[in-house]
């Protein structure tokens, strides 16, 4: 297609495109309209020139020598940078952050402590499930990515720990003021809509504020981007390898002897009981496994989202909305963390992300 006819098209498609929807109700009106930007998109990729043809008739090498300005062939530039992450880096890392948490309760650390229980005869158990899972956690020693693996990965995926960054890797420094910025985004988007629905006096408000959607998408789309630059590596091993290992010791912790050994009803009762007993005491317990659980929900939400700016608000709502809960209860569980004191709150955290001043009424009054 000729740089001519490309102009043409886009001229005459506007003009009926205007023509089309202008004797439409509302409802058809949005319904065809996200139709025909995917159709006049698709008209112009197919009726693009080939790679390279433009440049070579540009200059005039082509089979048909030099041409009119008007008669090369128009470039087809796709706008793909936002799509341009590896999907399984992603989920890795989601699933890394659960690990995160676990770390932060303490399971790793109390499994430690109870294989040198099971060795030194200090707990009395011998032959149950319980026993059976910690020979062959003692005897395999299942972990190719040991503590300092996991700091670094943790260090590396989200600055997270004290642990000196890989020479020469990536440090994802922002993620935690990015997440907290996307978690504050999504509750304020739904605080939004519920507070709409109760002035409106309905479920349906046909006015969206577009600018809601937009703030969510970029904060999605930074941290994914960060996200997938700082999970090179062996992070995807790591995630798989250590995860199945976490899994394995909930499932003992969960056993009747080992629950009996520490007079616990649950698993969750075992991890506390060691933790008061011969680790300084149990701390955050609740608050890090819902983190865990919402936070990698979200994450997960952002590394399957194609974050399109042309999405129907009703559709980005529907799509959105778990994540939205999720945030919620991220949020409640983490304003109840030692760091997450501070936290400033949903508006004012997501004003400052997003480089807004701050309100008048909160403003600083100078004397």
């Amino acid at each position: 297609m000729s740089y001519t006819t490309h102009e043409t098209i886009q001229r005459l498609w506007q003009q009926f495109a205007q023509d089309q929807l202008a004797g439409l109700s509302p409802e058809e009106r949005a319904k065809l309209q996200a139709a025909f930007e995917a159709r006049f998109a698709e008209l112009l990729e197919k009726a693009a020139g080939e790679d390279g043809a433009a440049f070579i008739d540009l200059v005039g090498f082509g089979k048909d020598g030099l041409k009119p300005f008007g008669e090369v062939p128009w470039p087809f530039l796709a706008a793909d940078f936002d799509e341009a992450v590896i999907a399984s880096q992603l989920h890795a890392a989601a699933e890394l952050y659960f690990i995160y948490q676990h770390e932060r309760m303490g399971v790793f650390r109390v499994a430690a402590v109870l294989r040198q229980l099971f060795r030194e005869g200090r707990m009395r158990i011998q032959r149950g499930p319980g026993a059976r899972l910690l020979y062959l956690i003692e005897k395999w020693q299942p972990l190719r990515y040991g503590p300092k693996d996991r700091m670094a990965a943790y260090k590396r995926v989200f600055n997270y720990g004290r642990q000196p960054a890989p020479a020469g890797g990536i440090v994802n420094q922002n993620f935690h003021y990015q997440l907290v910025a996307l978690m504050s985004g999504l509750a304020q988007y739904y605080r939004d809509l519920t507070i709409g629905e109760v002035i409106r006096g309905a479920a349906q408000i046909d006015q969206r504020p577009y600018g809601n959607i937009a703030t969510v998408q970029r904060l999605g789309i930074d941290l994914r981007y960060a996200l997938d630059r700082a999970s090179y590596g062996n992070v995807v091993a790591l995630a798989f390898e250590v995860g199945m290992y976490l899994k394995q010791l909930l499932e003992l912790f969960d056993t009747p002897d080992i629950k009996k050994a520490f007079d616990a009803n649950t698993k969750w009762d075992v991890l506390e009981q060691v933790l008061n007993r011969f680790l300084g005491g149990a701390r955050e317990l609740s608050q890090r496994a819902k983190m865990a659980e919402a936070g990698r929900r979200v994450l997960l939400w952002v590394a399957g989202n194609a974050f399109d700016s042309g999405i129907d608000p009703q559709l980005f709502q529907t799509e959105a909305r778990p994540a939205g809960a999720a945030a919620e209860a991220w949020i409640a569980a983490y304003r109840l963390t030692e760091e997450g004191r501070r936290f400033p709150g949903v508006a004012d955290s997501l004003r400052w992300a997003v480089g807004l001043p701050p309100r008048a009424a909160d403003a600083p009054v100078m004397g």
